[in-house]
């Protein structure tokens, strides 16, 4: 996209959460980052802290539903965040990424960090990024849902989340009895992916002192300095969440008027 597209995309008419100036336009960030505080958001703000790509925040707050406003749509058709804008894309180009697991393959390939080059390394990373992607953030999440937001007549779904919440930390704590990191011996794109899901581990039902590895690897990562300086970044960030209004947490967890079953 052309500055002179971006000109035009963040017009004073736009939507005011993404209007950019004259001024920011003419020194444009390498990366635009639509973000808020979710854990797929987290790793995101890892990667680039580690990474020292230099990047410029927007906060899409989702509480709001912020997400669907047209403008926010036209970076991402799914409506997620985080998302991604890389000004110095392949070719020299703009280029737009969503999905949090392909953002972090994107900029680990972009600068050469974070993911073994030797074919079977860089495989036993993705292997432990897609068990994050696929396992962990949806069974996690769900867990939080319905412990958190959910009805509160749960039963059937409470012990389903727990028990599959356990299992995956389970197979965590046995894979890190085998490897200082999950992806091998090496600290990658799939730490920085599942790290974020693991902060609230208490509330999971998790103690790091039945889990000895897991307490090693977690400790490891959150005193890496650039962990530390994205979670000060996204812990600065308000949102509408505790204030939200019932309806606007409806529309968040498409229930209410805006279920669709």
């Amino acid at each position: 996209m052309s500055r002179h597209a971006l000109s035009a995309l963040f017009a004073p008419d736009s939507f005011t959460a993404f209007v950019i100036s004259k001024a920011e336009v003419e020194d444009i960030a390498m990366i635009d980052l639509y973000a808020l505080t979710s854990p797929n958001v987290q790793k995101i703000y890892i990667m680039l802290e580690e990474t020292k790509l230099p990047y410029k925040e927007h906060f899409v707050d989702v509480w709001k539903g912020e997400q669907y406003n047209p403008d926010f749509i036209k970076i991402n058709p799914n409506s997620k965040i985080p998302v991604i804008v890389d000004h110095e894309g392949p070719g020299g180009k703009p280029y737009t990424v969503f999905e949090s697991g392909a953002i972090l393959i994107y900029l680990a390939e972009k600068t050469g960090k974070f993911i073994p080059k030797d074919t079977v390394k860089k495989y036993d990373v993705l292997q432990w990024l897609m068990f994050q992607l696929t396992g962990v953030g949806p069974m996690f999440g769900q867990f939080t849902y319905f412990k958190l937001f959910g009805p509160k007549d749960n039963s059937n779904s409470m012990p389903r989340y727990q028990t599959e919440v356990k299992r995956l930390y389970e197979v965590m704590e046995k894979r890190l009895a085998r490897s200082p990191y999950l992806g091998g011996d090496e600290y990658s794109i799939a730490d920085i992916a599942t790290f974020p899901w693991t902060r609230n581990h208490d509330m999971q039902g998790v103690k790091w002192e039945d889990n000895p590895n897991l307490a090693r690897w977690f400790k490891s990562i959150d005193e890496r300095p650039a962990v530390k300086a994205a979670l000060a970044k996204v812990g600065a960030i308000k949102s509408n969440r505790d204030t939200a209004s019932e309806d606007q947490r409806d529309r968040f967890f498409n229930r209410g008027r805006y279920a669709r079953a």
